[in-house]
């Protein structure tokens, strides 16, 4: 009887420790690649169709050309090499630019997008049908995206599924958001799409016209970073024209003199724009 009590008591012990609190195991941290980021890029700035190696292949021909070139004008690597750099990086500087004007035009047509919705499901159509007819009614930088939403509807019936292609060809936080909130109410239903839909639409005038006055009274900071970085690089093409000043830039000294020129110019440039740069909206939606 003894022994008896003594296992149980073994095993009560035993089920005590295996029951308590464990450590969750850790997930493995969720990277993003380069040819991920440069393919939202891509997507954000409205050229879904090129791709991440198709970039890439630009900007190491640009460098090339622009190496060419100096080289042959200047007879100086180094200043070759510094200019190149500078062509090389050019392509992704112009899709990232091409992005925030995208993001401009999307955020003074989301309130209508929005609208159209809202009269849509009040007209008594189903969420497709209103999503469908922003292809005809919507705006008309966004007509091409709402088409194929269309068609993938009709072509598979899964409204879902249709929902993540237009959202990953849309790549915009605000689409995101609307996006998701159909997609709750197709699932769960409700009757407060309409008002729901309709604060968004209040909501995303106001922060368009909030952003719009901040990014006019911060666009003389952002021009005299740019200028700032310019100017020293234009002065040196100019005086690399000159056989003395090539001669002293192919020393050691001159090498040393470029890359400190280089990496501090890089470095109050990302600065002041960092003290000017206004917070964006992130896609933790996606």
């Amino acid at each position: 009887m003894g022994a008896l009590l003594g296992l149980m008591f073994g095993v009560g012990l035993l089920l005590v420790w295996r029951s308590g609190p464990r450590r969750p195991p850790r997930r493995a941290p969720s990277t993003t690649t380069l040819a991920q980021r440069l393919a939202e890029l891509l997507a954000q700035a409205g050229y879904p169709s090129i791709g991440p190696q198709q970039l890439l292949g630009v900007c190491a021909a640009a460098a090339a050309v622009v190496f060419g070139l100096v080289v042959g004008v200047s007879r100086s690597a180094s200043i070759a090499i510094a200019f190149a750099s500078f062509a090389g990086y050019a392509p992704i500087a112009l899709v990232k630019m091409r992005r925030r004007q995208r993001t401009v035009e999307l955020r003074e047509l989301w309130p209508d997008v929005v609208d159209n919705l809202t009269s849509g499901i009040r007209a008594g159509m189903s969420l497709p049908e209103a999503v469908s007819q922003l292809s005809v009614r919507g705006p008309e930088q966004l007509r091409e995206q709402f088409r194929s939403f269309a068609e993938d509807y009709r072509a598979t019936g899964r409204f879902g599924e249709s929902l993540d292609r237009l959202k990953a060809s849309l790549s915009d936080p605000v689409a995101d958001r609307i996006i998701e909130s159909l997609r709750v109410a197709r699932e769960v239903g409700g009757s407060d799409l309409g008002r729901l839909l309709r604060t968004l639409s209040q909501f995303l005038r106001e922060d368009a016209r909030t952003r719009a006055e901040l990014e006019t009274r911060q666009g003389w900071t952002v021009n005299a970073a740019r200028l700032a970085l310019c100017a020293p690089w234009a002065v040196l093409a100019l005086l690399s024209l000159r056989p003395e000043t090539v001669a002293a830039y192919n020393s050691g000294a001159g090498v040393l003199v470029l890359l400190v020129g280089g990496g501090t110019a890089l470095l109050a440039y990302r600065v002041m724009l960092r003290i000017g740069r206004l917070p964006e909206e992130d896609r933790v939606l996606r």
